[in-house]
């Protein structure tokens, strides 16, 4: 006898209609093009603990403000909000598969008209009172509840990923500004030391022209240079401001309240970010997580319409009291119950179960192609960022020898100026030329370290070595 129970359960179970949920199939990667060969099957494991990838550049404060994104940011708040929700609605779905029981008490107070049948008789007034217990549960026989259950835990497993893809997003968009932010310091810094450069530039050129031995157009040439650097520092004023605001934003307070005091120097280092395995990928990046349990959620909609064809069954018990004296409520006489299945059938809808199960089947279509789009943007998006990378360093190396390139330039031609040889415009087109290739090797340091933020993102966040 004991037996039974789990025998139930295994009919029950056995009875559920609609498709098993089976991960689709994405497009194979055996490697990304920047790294050896290897593959292996994916599961998702995005909940793993990433630790905050962030702190391999090193600096403080971008560490300090990266954190107070969980603290404070409103967008990260409100998908919060949407994953709780998520989990509220779990909890509403696997409530149906628990019988319900309702109270409740009555007091009814009615009149009914007497007889005219053979005169005229007074008709009666009644007061009835009432209190019972009534439970009712769906017996689930054909997986209707079960599979609505499937699906709202893979809608809240979605959410969960929802959530850690906008914690990721936001730290992403954080870093990136806050780099870019450096690099315009570090180009007013260049910016500043070039406008003292051109200052002394501007005084010799005018000791020149006391002395005859220069132009005019020589001091007007470089007083336009000097005012023409002057609007250039300016202009990086009003970037800078507006990245500040912007940190300000995503960290969850007003821009008044945000103020980013300038380095020294602008010295981060590009860390190396190995990229691992496409399996990985699939396994860490929480989009990609959410878009695969969104596929299994619309699966389970399926048995959800699917269970529409077959018979509700229903179990109801009822016990209570009814009497019309208050006193003897309570009592053995006044007391009734009654206990026993419904069972419920649709016959004729119009063609609304076949309609509803089409429509589930297509909605599940649209999450597998939206799942493997997901999929194949992120395959995209690792690639482009390893490119960057390996491209930008060899750039990066170039433009440093340029930038030396062009202070042997200025320095040569600044001697052959004192010495009257060239005339000022040289100088101007060599401190043009050197102030270009300095701004140019900050732009690619910004650039790299923005891509190595990116290919963290693309990547899911952080990674374990092992």
């Amino acid at each position: 006898m004991k037996a039974w129970p789990a025998i139930l359960v295994a009919l029950l179970a056995g009875c559920t209609v609609g498709p098993d949920y089976r991960r689709p199939e994405t497009p194979a990667v055996e490697a990304f093009r920047e790294t050896p060969p290897g593959w292996k099957e994916a599961q998702p494991r995005d909940d793993v603990e990433r630790g905050k990838w962030w702190q391999m550049f090193g600096d403080p404060q971008l560490n300090d403000l990266i954190e107070k994104i969980d603290v404070s940011n409103q967008t990260l708040a409100a998908s919060e909000a949407q994953y709780r929700q998520a989990l509220a609605a779990l909890g509403v779905s696997r409530a149906a598969l628990y019988p319900t029981l309702d109270a409740n008490g009555t007091v009814v107070r009615s009149h009914s008209p007497g007889s005219t049948l053979g005169g005229t008789t007074a008709g009666r007034t009644l007061t009835s009172y009432g209190a019972r217990l009534t439970a009712q549960w769906e017996i689930d026989l054909w997986g209707r509840v079960r599979r609505g259950v499937e699906a709202a835990e893979a809608a809240a497993r979605a959410s969960a990923g929802d959530l850690a893809a906008a914690r990721l997003s936001l730290q992403a968009q954080l870093a990136t500004s806050y780099f870019q932010l450096r690099a315009l310091d570090a180009q007013a810094r260049l910016l500043d030391d070039t406008v003292g450069a051109l200052k002394k530039s501007l005084e010799l050129t005018e000791n020149r022209y006391k002395a005859g031995v220069a132009a005019r157009a020589d001091v007007v040439q470089a007083d336009a240079q000097l005012k023409s650097t002057l609007v250039q520092t300016v202009d990086l004023g009003v970037q800078r401001a507006q990245l500040e605001h912007s940190i300000a934003v995503l960290t969850g307070v007003p821009p008044s309240a945000l103020a980013i005091a300038s380095l020294a120097s602008f010295e981060t280092g590009v860390p190396a970010v190995p990229p691992g395995m496409p399996s990985a990928l699939l396994e860490r990046r929480p989009d990609i997580a959410a878009a695969e349990r969104r596929v299994h959620s619309s699966n389970a909609q399926i048995g959800v319409a699917k269970a529409a064809y077959f018979p509700q069954i229903t179990l109801t018990a009822l016990f209570g009291f009814t009497s019309p004296d208050v006193s003897v409520l309570f009592t053995g006489p006044s007391r009734q119950w009654s206990i026993g299945p419904s069972i419920a059938q649709s016959i004729f809808d119009a063609g609304l179960r076949r309609s509803q199960t089409e429509q589930a089947i297509a909605a599940y279509d649209a999450t597998v192609a939206n799942y493997r789009q997901v999929t194949l943007t992120a395959f995209q998006e690792v690639e482009d960022n390893l490119a960057a990378l390996r491209i930008l360093e060899e750039e990066a190396r170039s433009e440093q020898e340029a930038v030396q390139a062009a202070q042997l330039s200025l320095s040569l031609v600044l001697n052959q100026y004192k010495a009257g040889t060239v005339s000022f415009l040289n100088v101007v087109t060599a401190q043009t030329a050197l102030l270009n290739e300095q701004r140019n090797a900050v732009g690619i340091q910004s650039r790299r370290l923005a891509a190595v933020v990116a290919l963290i993102k693309a990547l899911g966040g952080g990674w374990h070595e092992s």
